[in-house]
């Protein structure tokens, strides 16, 4: 990602993008970048390592259409694969068995492939709270994010209509995979928004800790991040369905029509989701970042 060194100068980490996830194997172990490309090892300019192990704001790297199609088609997959498993594993009748696990481990498998595949290309945000709370830590620019937000929500539509279009019975049964607020909280809207906000803070905050911290185990982000949202589907999707992620909700709402009442969906799945990303962001922005010396990379993210 990019860095500032002390003479003000922007800094870019070999083979990714700023505020995104770094794809293993593409920079040598310890190394610190250098304007205009390329590493020197750890220690070779200490003002560099000081800045990095800091964990501090980098500046902006302008994004292209590359990176546009590459969120697109990232959270189309995304969507596809999510709402094609709930469409096959979940039954909407009263004491059917499902199986938590196997949604949550192909989220697993399925967000570590797709980092892997495009973080290269857009720092495999896939997710508008994702990339509200990036923008929030100077990550990426309000222009870039919000063109972000909307090919991710056109990806969460195109995502559900092929599911739609391929398992059209099945899926009627339950949305096309749409997320809802469950019994186990009553249907209530407050304890929805709670759960959406805490799932999506955690998820954000592993981000953060991870890929965005330049002392993060990067070479692990995809199965970090892909695990850590596997065990947060495991244990909210009955009561919430796990959205975590207004484009993976959108999609399926707007494909089956079944918003539960739009301004609800946009309480819990829009705005719940938004709120916990930036909270996580100031939260690291406060451990990591802010002077002080509280949080300098030396914590369990560091």
């Amino acid at each position: 990602m990019p860095e500032t060194g002390p003479g003000g100068e922007k800094e870019t980490s070999a083979g990714r993008p700023a505020g995104g996830i770094e794809a293993p194997g593409t920079r040598p172990a310890g190394a610190i970048d250098v304007p205009g490309g390329g590493a020197v090892p750890a220690g070779a300019r200490p003002a560099l390592a000081s800045e990095a192990a800091r964990g501090g704001i980098d500046e902006m790297e302008d994004r292209g259409p590359a990176a546009y199609l590459a969120e697109f088609l990232g959270t189309f997959a995304l969507v596809f694969f999510i709402t094609a498993t709930v469409s096959l594993y979940v039954r909407d009748s009263p004491g059917a068995f499902i199986d938590f696990s196997v949604i949550g481990l192909v989220h697993v498998f399925l967000l570590f492939f797709l980092i892997q595949i495009f973080a290269v290309a857009s720092g495999a945000h896939f997710n508008p709270a994702v990339t509200a709370a990036l923008a929030a830590l100077k990550q990426i620019s309000v222009a870039d994010g919000a063109i972000y937000v909307v090919t991710q929500l056109a990806g969460g539509v195109a995502g559900a209509l092929l599911t739609k279009a391929l398992l059209s019975d099945e899926g009627e049964l339950v949305n096309y995979g749409a997320t809802a607020v469950q019994d186990p909280i009553g249907g209530d809207i407050l304890p929805g928004m709670v759960v959406e906000a805490l799932g999506t803070f955690f998820l954000v905050l592993v981000i953060a800790g991870v890929a965005v911290n330049p002392r993060g185990a990067k070479e692990w982000a995809g199965l970090t991040v892909g695990a850590t949202l596997g065990l947060l589907v495991m244990v909210f999707a009955p009561l919430t369905g796990a959205g975590f992620n207004p484009a993976r909700s959108f999609g399926p709402a707007l494909v089956s029509g079944e918003f539960g009442g739009v301004a609800d969906f946009l309480l819990v799945y829009v705005l719940a989701p938004v709120v916990g990303a930036i909270l996580a962001a100031l939260l690291y922005r406060e451990l990591y970042i802010d002077e002080g010396g509280e949080g300098t990379g030396e914590g369990a993210f560091g």
